[in-house]
């Protein structure tokens, strides 16, 4: 199949993601499903695979591929979609992996996080993550906010990407998007001149080593307002990878930095719809209170939890109580909420005293 078919099958069929690779039929991922393109029956051979990554792969990346194995860069297809493509090899073959990115930024409504975040977006100071594992809907659920803070707000609003995915245009703010490889080495040497550069917003596409975060705390600290990722769940956890990833000497202070300095974190994983049609968002929203800083600044992570579930006024909501309130409202399956709650003892007790009260009335 020639690439143009594969990219339209793609789009036309609503799929998240296309997987070329030796072996297999151009395979869509659909509504989580790994399904084979329209009109695709054949295997894919080694010269298939090869002729397909050159269709769309400029020449400068292929150089990089053959010196270190992958790369990632973005793509458009025509006016039709914008790709974030990875190119590897495997078995001395080439493979290749797309994810389309939606062409329309979403509402705070659409993709499931609480209207209180807009409020944290206001602050002129703090670290807001948001963390899941890949393919969690996390760099859509920063357009959003990047998005709102660039119609709402009058500042600079600095990303640091890799590779640049959703392209924003100046709105009320104004804003800059760096790609890492293309316009700048690395996000730490991104972030550490980039406050040479007047932002009052930075974004982090991903704090990927310790001296990226440290730069992105330091930043948080001094003034900006820092929006990043990390490929973790649950609040307690990613404050724990964080204050992990520096040597025990440095621990501490990073951990007293890290109180003062965290806004927010929001953690996410999308689940199939009930209805089998698309994925809805799960997520857990911490705010960041005076008692949540001390729990960060006194090694008190495990705690965090409590203070989520007792901190409805502020708009706080722990993972499985938002599962058992897309479960009870009928939006995803009970096998799928329960393969994910981070508690499923307690999780599958409430589901079923619910479904006892139910049938009492």
């Amino acid at each position: 199949m020639e690439m143009d078919r594969i990219l339209e099958s793609c789009v036309r069929n609503g799929a998240s993601d296309i997987h070329l690779t030796v072996g297999r039929p151009p395979m869509l991922r659909v509504h989580g499903q790994l399904l084979p393109c329209e009109g695709a029956t054949t295997p894919l051979e080694t010269k298939d695979t090869e002729i397909l990554m050159k269709s769309i792969t400029p020449e400068h990346y292929r150089q990089k591929i053959e010196e270190v194995g992958g790369v990632d860069f973005g793509f458009s297809y025509a006016k039709e979609a914008r790709f974030r493509v990875s190119v590897y090899r495997q078995k001395g073959c080439y493979a290749v992996a797309l994810r389309q990115i939606p062409k329309r930024i979403l509402t705070f409504e659409e993709i499931g996080v609480p209207e209180k975040v807009k409020e944290l977006l206001h602050r002129p100071r703090g670290l807001i993550l948001v963390v899941g594992p890949t393919g969690s809907g996390k760099t859509t659920t920063l357009a959003t906010m990047v998005d709102y803070i660039n119609t709402q707000r009058n500042c600079h609003i600095l990303t640091i990407e890799d590779p640049i995915e959703y392209y924003h245009e100046h709105k009320n703010s104004i804003i800059n998007q760096r790609e890492v490889g293309v316009d700048v080495v690395s996000f730490h040497e991104a972030l550490v001149k980039g406050l040479r550069q007047d932002p009052d917003v930075i974004l982090v596409g991903e704090m990927r080593d310790l001296a990226t975060m440290e730069a992105a705390v330091s930043a948080a600290e001094t003034g900006h307002l820092v929006l990043a990722t990390l490929h973790t769940t649950g609040a307690g956890r990613t404050v724990d990878r964080i204050i992990d990833a520096f040597p025990s000497h440095q621990q501490p202070q990073i951990r007293t930095q890290l109180a003062s300095s965290i806004t927010s974190i929001i953690s996410q994983l999308l689940l199939p719809k009930a209805s089998g049609e698309g994925r809805v968002a799960v997520v857990e929203f911490m705010v960041a209170t005076s008692s949540i800083q001390n729990l960060v600044r006194e090694s008190k992570t495990f705690r965090i939890i409590s203070d989520i579930q007792t901190g409805g006024k502020f708009g706080m909501r722990t993972f499985d109580a938002h599962l058992f309130e897309l479960y009870s409202q009928g939006k995803i399956k009970l096998e799928d909420a329960i393969s994910v709650a981070y508690d499923q003892d307690q999780f599958s007790a409430q589901v079923s005293a619910w479904n006892t009260n139910k049938k009492k009335k």
